[in-house]
């Protein structure tokens, strides 16, 4: 298959136009919009399912793990990108050494960060909304909570939680705001204005129904479900300051996602369809407004397919991924494949570009967090100012894509999970039940936390749920975390039942026949899929004969924590660290055969230039 002829399938769609003006609408079909770039040994490729022998006769190496662009002839790696944890609370502090808590919200319609800060005593709203920090209970008021007790209920029992709510609600009654029209005026002075017609009342509450907390959805002006998130945000801050361990680390794995090419390319393919929109009712805003309007219009020419393929295809080439709509400008998004050896191009493609500059002075994402065990890679990273930074993911780690929650909050209701709306701010946090979050979002409270995580589980081991779904009891927080959310990093475990593996002897020996595979493993219940939170709540044992009692999970083989270029070292573990990282960097660089098709591969361009003569 040539590098340099790559077909690129034609993105074709159904097109509706509505004609007001007749009173019907049109349809034409087959309409194309541009062209996208394919992912070699992705399921629309060419070379997905083929055997050895096919691969053969296209020319292609059978050994070739795919993973990477063609653009121009060119193989581009779309690096996968580390970024913090969307819908989910973090406890910090900020610059000015200040404690915060911070949600970055993501919803389909809007994306915001909303922050609560502690400055003096008091503690105040963070958004970019507003012209300045806003007071906790205006903002709470402004949603309809206007009694004080109700606050101080909602956030727990302890009368110290009430004495550092104290000085925040004296400000309000010093603002002379005690009810939410009062708190709507103060709101309106501070709103900043994004130049539309709405009256100023309407646009505070714009601003807290949509932008302050936007992944909490509000229905019919009901702000209770956000009143609760709010509250829950200021007791885990106020645990904060009464006690500096309930501070959450950035640099823990399982506050991070990773993104993926596919994530990247379909926000930038988002934002060149909207792009391609506009360019389309301009151009039919104008041939409307001509003189000659007797002919028909064809409103298919103003269809420019090139504005996504050359857009995509810039992308891929140069690396720049410039996306104002979404406030997205990242460089070095692509790279080329790495093709020194075969191990250089497999490791190539499991590195992941952090989120920090390589010239930032700190030490924390540097360091090798124990959350790290089995995910990423503790060896292979670069020397100097990108040393720790830049990772690598371990053999059997698995990155998740986005699933369906809509049958997972519907479970939880089965499971006995209570809806919030039915509970006053006093339920809220009772000393018999934990509160239940399902990727980011609050569903209620269940009394046996417990039982309702191995319920999770056991349907999740037989097959009724995802494989990847995670099921989190945080005792300290005392929460229960439900994700099913992509860009988590997992990986696969024995299940162990007191200790003993649930995987026997038959079963190995139905493997090595090819009667089973891998897949049926985790059907039956044997191996299971578990990310870093879920691993907190697991006894791992790293083989069977150290197994005890408690142990509820096995490794399947404890040098997985290497990635593929550190898992090649011969006895990695009588080596100084060090010396381990120099192998990773210089064992790439190794002499040897990049491919079996190496020899009709083109490695770069060559200029034959006629040599002079000089006499």
């Amino acid at each position: 298959m040539s590098r340099f002829c790559v077909p690129i399938p034609r993105s074709v769609y159904n097109v509706v136009f509505f004609v007001l003006l007749a009173g019907g609408n049109s349809m034409q079909n087959g309409v194309l919009i541009g062209r996208l770039p394919i992912m070699l040994r992705s399921c629309l490729c060419v070379l997905n399912g083929k055997d050895e022998a096919e691969l053969a006769k296209m020319g292609e190496c059978p050994l070739d793990p795919g993973g990477y662009f063609i653009v121009k002839g060119t193989e581009k790696v779309v690096l996968i990108q580390e970024q913090l944890f969307n819908n989910r609370i973090i406890i910090e502090t900020d610059k000015k050494k200040r404690l915060t808590a911070k949600v970055t919200s993501s919803s389909l319609l809007t994306r915001s960060m909303t922050k609560l800060v502690v400055d003096k005593e008091k503690i105040y709203v963070e958004l970019n909304s507003f012209t300045g920090l806003v007071p906790i209970m205006v903002v709470m008021k402004a949603m309809g909570m206007e009694s004080d007790q109700e606050v101080v209920q909602m956030i727990g029992r302890d009368p110290r939680y009430a004495s550092l709510l104290l000085p925040s609600i004296q400000e309000a009654a010093a603002l002379n705001v005690f009810t939410q029209e009062q708190a709507l005026e103060n709101l309106e002075k501070v709103a900043k204005s994004r130049g539309g017609r709405e009256s100023q009342e309407n646009k505070a509450l714009k601003i807290i129904r949509e932008i302050f907390l936007a992944n909490v959805p509000v229905h019919q002006l009901n702000f209770r479900p956000k009143c609760i998130y709010a509250a829950v945000m200021l007791r885990r801050m106020m645990d904060a300051i009464l006690n500096k361990d309930a501070m959450d680390d950035k640099d823990y794995v399982g506050n991070k996602r990773l993104e993926l090419s596919g994530q990247s390319i379909s926000l930038l393919f988002e934002d060149l369809f909207k792009t391609m929109n506009n360019y389309l009712q301009l151009k039919i805003k104008s041939d409307v407004e001509k003189a000659s309007r007797s002919a028909v219009i064809d409103m298919t020419s103003g269809i420019s397919p090139k504005i996504i393929t050359d857009g995509l295809e810039r992308a891929l080439s140069t690396g720049n991924w410039d996306i104002p709509r979404f406030n997205v400008h990242k460089k070095g998004m692509t790279q080329v494949l790495a093709r020194l050896s075969f191990i250089a191009s497999v490791g190539h493609m499991t590195k992941i570009q952090p989120q920090f500059e390589k010239g930032m002075k700190v030490s924390g994402p540097r360091a090798l967090q124990p959350s790290q065990w089995g995910m990423l890679c503790p060896c292979d990273t670069p020397e100097g100012e990108s040393c720790g930074l830049v990772k690598n993911l371990a053999l059997m780690t698995h990155v998740t894509t986005d699933g369906e929650d809509g049958p997972l909050i519907s479970l939880c209701r089965c499971l006995g999970v209570e809806d919030l709306l039915l509970m006053s701010g006093e339920e809220l946090h009772a000393s018999n039940s934990f509160l239940v979050f399902c990727n980011g979002l609050i569903l209620g409270k269940h009394r046996k936390p417990k039982r309702f995580a191995n319920g999770m589980r056991k349907l999740r081991r037989a097959g009724k749920i995802g494989e990847f779904v995670s099921v989190f009891v945080n005792e300290k927080q005392r929460c229960v975390y439900i994700a099913s959310d992509g860009g988590r990093v997992c990986r696969p475990l024995v299940i162990a039942d007191q200790g003993v593996s649930r995987i026997k002897e038959h079963h190995m020996k139905e493997l090595k026949d090819g009667v089973c595979t891998f897949d049926d493993f985790l059907r039956e219940g044997l191996i299971e899929y578990l990310d870093v939170n879920e691993q907190n709540n697991a006894l791992i044992a790293l083989y069977e004969d150290e197994a005890g009692p408690e142990t509820t999970h096995i490794e399947i083989e404890p040098l997985t924590i290497l990635g593929v270029c550190a898992g090649l070292i011969p006895f990695p573990h009588h080596n100084q660290s060090p010396r381990n990282t120099y192998q990773c960097a210089m064992g790439k660089q190794a002499m040897g055969n990049i491919a079996y098709n190496q020899a009709s591969v083109f490695g770069g361009v060559v200029v034959v230039r006629k040599m002079l003569c000089l006499r």
